[in-house]
C-alpha cells in the first residue's frame, strides 16, 4: 500500500539528482562491499542468487530516496522493504543485521553527498536538509521491514501451532499412528520427541461464569479464564478439544511438577500417569477417569495425579462390579444399624490396612485400644473364619475402600444423596 512521505522538501538544486541517478552502480557497489565486509550474515559472495537479490534492494532503497528528494510529495510503496523483512524472518534472523546494513547504507549516500557538495555548490542548508530527509527515510524503510517481519513470524507462529495441533491429535489417536508419521510431523512442528509423556486432563468448567451462550457439563454458564496457562512452549495443547487436555513431555523431569502447578494455578484438571509417548491415549484416558472422580468429589479437587490415586482409579474402573463385591463382602453388616455399621466398617478397614494390632488401629482411628478390641470381637461374631482367608481379605478391603471414598463424598456434599 503506498503511504505518503512526510519529509518536508530538501530545497535541492535541479542538477542533484540527475547527478545521483548517474551514480546509483558505483554507490550501490560501495554499498554491497560495505555489508558484506562488515555484517557476517550477508557474506555470501560465492552465492550469485544471493548478490543478485541484495543488489536489488539496494538500487531499491537509492531509487526510492532519489524519488523522495526529487518529489518530497509523493507516495511510497513500503511493499518492497516489507519484504525484506519478511525474508529475514525466514532466514530466521531478526532485524539487527538488517538495521545495521540500513546505517552502512546510509553512510554510504551521505559519503557521496559531501563528494559532490563543492562541484555541485550545495549550501549548508541543503546538506542538512538532505541529512535530514535520509534519516527519516531510514527510519521509514526500517519500519517497513519490521512490518514484514511481524507479519511473517506471525505467520509462522501459527503455522507451528497448526502443526502441533496436529501431531497432538496423531499422538492421541486411536489406534496409534505409526512412529514415522509422529517422527516427520514433530520435527515440521519444531518439537523434540520425548522418551516419555504424561497428559493433562482439564476441566471445562474453569469456574468463571460467563455471560455467553455457552454452556457448561452442569447446565451453568462458564467461560475459559483471561489467563491461559502459562506453559513453556514443549507442552502441545489441546484446549479447544471436547475435554480440554494437555501433553508434557518428560513430565518426571526436574522442575516439572512445579512448571505444572505453577502454570495451571487455577484450572482443575487431572494429570495422567506418565507413559512412553506411543502410549500417549492411555495417559490421557486415565486422566480423563480420574477428572471425572474427581468432579464426583471422589478425588481432591485442584490437579490430582493419577499415580498418586492408583488405588481408588482401579477399585472405581467398573462400579458395577465394585457395588456386586461389596454387596456380597459387605453383607454381614447389614442388619446394624447406620452407625454401627459405619463404626464396624472404620474400624476393619483399619484393621486391614494398618495389620492386626489394636493399639496401631487405635492410633489411627483415635480411640482407646479396650473400644477396637470390643469392636473386633463383633467383627469376628459377624465374619467367623472368613477374616482369616487372605483373599476375602483383599476383596473386603476393595469394598471398604470403595464405601470409605462415597461416604466422604457423601458428607462433603452436606448429607445429600
Amino acid at each position: 500500500m503506498a503511504i505518503k512521505s512526510d519529509v518536508r522538501e530538501s530545497r535541492a538544486p535541479a542538477g542533484l539528482v540527475k547527478t545521483l541517478r548517474s551514480g546509483i552502480g558505483r554507490v550501490s557497489e560501495e554499498v554491497i562491499e560495505e555489508i558484506q565486509n562488515r555484517i557476517p550474515e550477508y557474506a555470501r559472495r560465492e552465492d550469485e542468487l544471493y548478490i543478485k537479490v541484495l543488489r536489488t534492494a539496494v538500487e531499491q532503497a537509492i531509487e526510492g530516496f532519489l524519488d523522495r528528494v526529487e518529489s518530497p510529495d509523493a507516495a511510497w510503496d513500503p511493499e518492497p522493504f516489507r519484504m525484506v523483512g519478511k525474508g529475514e524472518a525466514a532466514e530466521g534472523r531478526n532485524l539487527e543485521p538488517l538495521q545495521t546494513a540500513l546505517r552502512l547504507g546510509a553512510r554510504v549516500g551521505w559519503r557521496r553527498l559531501t563528494e559532490i557538495a563543492d562541484p555541485l555548490g550545495l549550501s549548508p542548508q541543503c546538506l542538512y536538509d538532505l541529512g535530514e530527509t535520509i534519516f527519516v527515510y531510514l527510519d521509514q524503510l526500517a519500519d517497513a521491514a519490521a512490518e514484514g517481519f511481524e507479519e511473517a513470524r506471525a505467520r509462522a507462529a501459527g503455522e507451528i501451532e497448526r502443526r502441533r495441533g496436529r501431531l497432538l491429535d496423531l499422538l492421541l489417536s486411536q489406534p496409534a499412528a505409526s512412529p514415522e508419521a509422529i517422527a516427520d510431523l514433530a520435527k515440521a512442528a519444531g518439537w523434540r520427541l520425548p522418551r516419555t509423556v504424561a497428559c493433562v486432563a482439564l476441566d471445562d468448567l474453569p469456574g468463571v461464569p460467563a455471560q455467553g451462550p455457552a454452556q457448561g457439563r452442569r447446565g451453568t454458564a462458564y467461560r475459559m479464564p483471561a489467563r491461559m496457562p502459562a506453559l513453556p512452549p514443549d507442552v502441545l495443547a489441546g484446549l479447544e478439544r471436547t475435554t480440554p487436555c494437555l501433553l508434557v513431555p518428560d513430565p518426571t523431569g526436574p522442575g516439572q511438577a512445579q512448571m505444572l502447578e505453577h502454570g495451571l494455578r487455577g484450572y482443575w484438571g487431572a494429570i495422567g500417569p506418565a507413559v512412553p509417548l506411543a502410549a500417549a491415549a492411555t495417559s490421557l484416558r486415565w486422566a480423563r477417569e480420574a477428572l471425572e472422580l474427581s468432579r464426583r468429589g471422589l478425588l481432591p479437587r485442584g490437579l490430582p495425579r493419577c499415580e498418586d490415586h492408583m488405588a481408588t482409579l482401579v477399585v472405581f474402573k467398573d462400579e458395577e462390579l465394585v457395588n456386586a463385591l461389596a454387596e456380597a463382602r459387605l453383607a454381614p453388616l447389614a442388619h446394624l444399624r447406620p452407625t454401627q455399621q459405619d463404626r464396624l466398617a472404620e474400624t476393619l478397614l483399619a484393621w486391614l490396612r494398618y495389620g492386626r494390632g489394636a493399639g496401631e488401629v487405635a492410633a489411627r482411628l483415635h480411640v482407646h485400644p479396650q473400644t477396637v478390641r470390643y469392636r473386633l470381637r463383633q467383627l469376628e461374631e459377624l465374619y467367623g473364619e472368613q477374616l482369616a482367608d487372605p483373599d476375602v481379605r483383599f476383596e473386603l478391603e476393595i469394598a471398604l475402600r470403595a464405601r470409605q471414598a462415597v461416604n466422604r463424598t457423601f458428607r462433603g456434599a452436606g448429607g445429600r444423596a
